[in-house]
C-alpha cells in the first residue's frame, strides 16, 4: 500500500471534500440552512451525481498519471519527479483542483446550501492565489522551460478543447 498516497487523499482532498463540508453542515443543524429537502427526482439531484461522479473519475485519472508518469503523487510531501503532459493534462494545468471544484460544485448543488457554495468560492480563490505565487514557481524551479512552454500553452483551469500536442 503506498502510505504517502493514502496520507494525500485522507489529508487533501479528504478536508476540502469531506471534512469542512461536514463541520458547515454541523455548524449549520437546525437552520434554515439545513431545511433542504432533496429527491432523487429532481433533476438537479440527478446532475450533482452526474458532476460527482465526473470529478471522481477525474480525480482518480490524475491520481494515476502522477504516480505512474509522474512517479509521486498530488502531495507536495511527495511530489511528482516528471513532469506529467498526458490525459487530462493535456487540456487542463490543474486537473486535480479542477476534480475537487466538480466534486465540490456536486455538493453544494445537492444541498443548495449558501454556506458550501460560499467554501467552493473561498476554495477556487485560494488555489487562485496559490497556484501562480507557490506551485507554478516550484514547477518552474523543478522542470524549467518544458514546464514554461507547457504553461504557455495550457490554461491553468477551464480546459482546452483540443489537447495539447508537446512539441
Amino acid at each position: 500500500m503506498n502510505w504517502s498516497l493514502v496520507r494525500a487523499i485522507v489529508i487533501l482532498p479528504g478536508t476540502v471534500l469531506v471534512y469542512v463540508p461536514a463541520l458547515i453542515l454541523w455548524a449549520a443543524d437546525g437552520t434554515e440552512l439545513t431545511a433542504v429537502s432533496v429527491g432523487v427526482r429532481e433533476p438537479r439531484m440527478w446532475l450533482a451525481v452526474l458532476l460527482g461522479f465526473a470529478g471522481f473519475g477525474l480525480a482518480i485519472s490524475t491520481v494515476r498519471l502522477l504516480m505512474i508518469v509522474g512517479e509521486g503523487t498530488p502531495a507536495p510531501w511527495n511530489p511528482p519527479r516528471k513532469l506529467v503532459v498526458r490525459g487530462p493534462y493535456r487540456h487542463v494545468r490543474n486537473p486535480m483542483i479542477t476534480s475537487v471544484l466538480v466534486m465540490l460544485s456536486a455538493e453544494a448543488m445537492a444541498t443548495e446550501l449558501w454556506p458550501l457554495v460560499a467554501w467552493l468560492v473561498f476554495f477556487f480563490v485560494a488555489n487562485c492565489v496559490y497556484f501562480p505565487l507557490v506551485e507554478e514557481k516550484g514547477l518552474e524551479r523543478r522542470f524549467g522551460d518544458a514546464y514554461r512552454t507547457y504553461k504557455a500553452n495550457v490554461p491553468r483551469w477551464l480546459p482546452r478543447v483540443t489537447p495539447w500536442q508537446q512539441p
